[in-house]
């Protein structure tokens, strides 16, 4: 073919900007795919064979029954938003009827967005139960200055959103463990709620569940009603740690008794450890700092790091 330089040069893929990268530590991970272009590029160009980019421009088809790739990007239609609280929404992604995206306890989906001309992504775990058909649903935060909150906002009902994946995971088995203890922070609920409802929704499974969910103040509680429904069943307990809460008496009379103000303290959380009925396993999602708080108090509580898991 003998391309100029000029020509093969405008065909090698572009290195990925920081923030094109979500941050969660997705396998494999924007750069991953960027390396094996590059590879393919720089293998093409030695040969001066264009035809073996079409692996770059044509990602391989997926299965009938697969919807998802952590290599390439399919679109949704979002088809439903309801407000949470002011800054935070419940997003549905329309599925062909009768099919579920397949995921597994705890994987999280990584969305693609662009705003004045910078691709970035993000990692969302999906709230809804991992095996749901002809929808799924994820909990969005939108801050004020953030490049993806810029383009949630501008989502609408029948717009096309990109996502990839799924990635990571929460191995589970029903009984495996006596208690699971998860303790989150914020839209950090996320990950918990498909396995707190995969355990309720078994009636053979008989572990029981202690979820700890801390929040600013009771308005910003996420899926109060959903939460309130969990906590119904009889291996199911809640407390609600709210930081910014200036009384309990502000808070309905159901809620009074199992919440605390402030935030989480190793005195609050030894009382949570004391009061498991089986041993826990644990669980934590939120902030960076959060996690590592917990983790650093759940140890010095004698906590074997083993029986901790990070999402």
């Amino acid at each position: 073919m003998n391309k100029s330089r000029n020509d093969w040069l405008s065909l090698k893929p572009a290195e990925p900007t920081p923030a094109q990268c979500c941050g969660g530590g997705c396998t494999p991970c924007i750069y991953d795919l960027y390396q094996a272009e590059l590879e393919l590029w720089e293998k093409a160009k030695e040969r001066d064979d264009p035809g073996l980019l079409q692996k770059i421009k044509s990602p391989p088809q997926n299965h009938e029954d697969v919807l998802l790739s952590s290599e390439t990007f399919t679109e949704f239609t979002l088809c439903s938003v309801d407000r949470e609280t002011e800054d935070t929404g419940r997003y549905r992604f329309q599925l062909p009827s009768g099919v579920s995206l397949g995921l597994k306890l705890g994987q999280h989906l990584v969305v693609r967005g662009l705003v004045n001309g910078v691709e970035i992504q993000r990692a969302y775990t999906p709230i809804s139960p991992v095996d749901v058909k002809g929808h799924f649903d994820v909990l969005v935060k939108v801050y004020e200055h953030g490049l993806m909150s810029r383009y949630v906002k501008s989502w609408r009902e029948g717009d096309s959103v990109a996502w990839r994946g799924p990635f990571g995971g929460f191995l589970y088995k029903p009984n495996t463990h006596g208690e699971l203890l998860m303790l989150c922070s914020g839209t950090g609920i996320a990950p918990m709620l498909p396995i707190l409802t995969h355990v309720t929704d078994n009636e053979d499974d008989e572990t029981f569940i202690t979820l700890v969910v801390c929040a600013r103040n009771f308005q910003n509680v996420y899926l109060k009603n959903v939460l309130k429904e969990q906590a119904r069943y009889w291996n199911v307990r809640i407390f609600y740690v709210l930081s910014q809460e200036q009384s309990l008496e502000n808070l309905p009379m159901s809620y009074q008794e199992n919440s605390k103000l402030g935030r989480i303290d190793s005195v609050f959380l030894a009382k949570v450890l004391e009061t498991c009925r089986r041993k826990p396993y644990i669980l934590l999602c939120g902030s960076v700092l959060f996690t590592e708080d917990m983790t650093l108090m759940l140890t010095q509580l004698e906590q074997d790091k083993s029986s901790i898991f990070s999402f």
